[in-house]
């Protein structure tokens, strides 16, 4: 049974649901063809993935494929109320609310997994940490997993190099069709979006500082460079460090950096990228953000030990005022800004990552019980195949190798 706050936001919900739905062409690809096959007949999905327009399509097909899906978000502030309401008018059991507590959201994951699920969709960890240390009950039936994004990535390599992961787990992030559209592309504009919507802030001829220049960071950043922003670049890796420079892009330490930026925003994957000696350097009104799943890129606790007062000056804008008179502007608590404070990834992009994420899930309903626990890629014709309906769909012309051209790459 669901447990939501507002049920009657259903038909507002709706209406999102059915927008993004018309964007997204792989996905409804898969609906056509996987709900006259119903390869998930029988099995339990649970799905904890930011609960807003697009997760939701996907919960529905899922659905059409013949999963019961229970669904829930991955973060306390990133579920839409309207959606969740929706989702729960139409039959599927979701979890959750914006702006849950620790304590609420622990409960909203807690339920979605008490389904006893078979397969599992994680976004960020929290599914996979909860079965292995709090709930391992849970896992009775359950054949595998995929899971959303990097940081999830970063926590299940560290339990399979420590032989401590139960079961096996599909690296979706990893997959081109994933990392090099959705990371790249789908963050870059995000987070813009939310931030210049959120702060109705001038980012042309602004100094953008961007910490990490990963796929999501290198986004971010050449879509802030493409809005006619001054983009520095932090890094601890010299080879992304050098690919940024190579890319136009002023790199420096953040010591340095700080006094220099009007927008901070983070895409590490790490915590305590920006410190209370970070922040004592910033100009006054400086905005800092986040784009990392967790938020302990910049640390709060810093900035607020530094305040004498800290005030909502706009919806989701914490203004944290200083001894010396400067204030520093921290936008959605440091969670994810572009899903807590905007609409997320554009739906056209989720199409491909949440193609990818079903097609996995079809994957593991029909190969997962020959898997050893462990963390493994997406299949390269699965990959493959999301990219080529995408291309398809975009109306792109894709060369194919002739017979004697794949005998060329094959020969020694």
């Amino acid at each position: 049974m669901s447990s939501i706050k507002h049920p009657e936001l259903a038909a507002a919900g709706e209406k999102k649901i059915q927008w993004v739905r018309g964007f997204m062409p792989v996905l409804s690809t898969f609906e056509t063809r996987y709900s006259i096959e119903k390869p998930l007949s029988g099995l339990r999905v649970a799905v904890s993935v930011h609960m807003e327009a697009k997760t939701a399509y996907l919960c529905r097909v899922l659905r059409a494929c013949g999963a019961e899906v229970h669904a829930t978000g991955c973060n306390p502030l990133s579920t839409k109320d309207e959606i969740a309401a929706a989702l729960d008018a139409d039959g599927i059991d979701v979890y959750g609310w914006f702006n849950a507590t620790e304590d609420e959201y622990r409960q909203h994951i807690t339920a979605a997994l008490s389904c006893h699920p078979h397969i599992i969709i994680d976004d960020g960890g929290d599914f996979v940490s909860l079965l292995h240390a709090t709930h391992p009950e849970f896992a009775d039936a359950l054949i595998g997993g995929c899971e959303e994004t990097t940081t999830g990535i970063h926590r299940l390599k560290a339990r399979a190099a420590a032989g401590l992961l139960k079961f096996p787990m599909i690296a979706v992030n990893d997959a081109d069709s994933k990392h090099l559209f959705d990371n790249h592309h789908g963050t870059g504009q995000s987070t813009w979006d939310a931030i210049l919507y959120t702060t109705n802030v001038m980012l042309s001829g602004a100094t953008v500082v961007v910490a990490g220049y990963g796929n999501c960071g290198s986004g971010i950043a050449k879509r802030a460079a493409g809005l006619g922003a001054k983009v520095i670049v932090t890094e601890v890796n010299p080879h992304r460090a050098l690919r940024a420079a190579m890319d136009g892009f002023r790199v420096m330490k953040m010591d340095d950096a700080a006094p220099l930026g009007d927008f901070f925003v983070t895409a590490t994957g790490c915590r305590d990228v920006i410190t209370r000696r970070h922040f004592e350097k910033m100009k006054t009104d400086a905005i800092v953000a986040n784009s990392g799943h967790f938020n302990v890129e910049y640390n709060l606790d810093d900035l607020s030990a530094m305040a004498v007062r800290i005030e909502e000056r706009r919806p989701f804008i914490k203004g944290y005022y200083l001894p010396d008179g400067r204030v520093i502007n921290s936008l959605a608590d440091g969670r994810l800004v572009n899903i807590t404070a905007g609409n997320g990834h554009p739906a056209d992009i989720m199409d491909m990552s949440f193609a990818l994420q079903l097609a996995c899930v079809v994957y593991l309903a029909k190969q997962g019980r020959t898997l050893a626990p462990g963390l493994y890629p997406v299949p390269e014709a699965l990959d493959r195949e999301v990219a080529q309906i995408k291309a398809q769909a975009m109306g792109l012309g894709v060369d194919r190798l002739t017979p004697q051209q794949e005998d060329y790459l094959r020969s020694m």
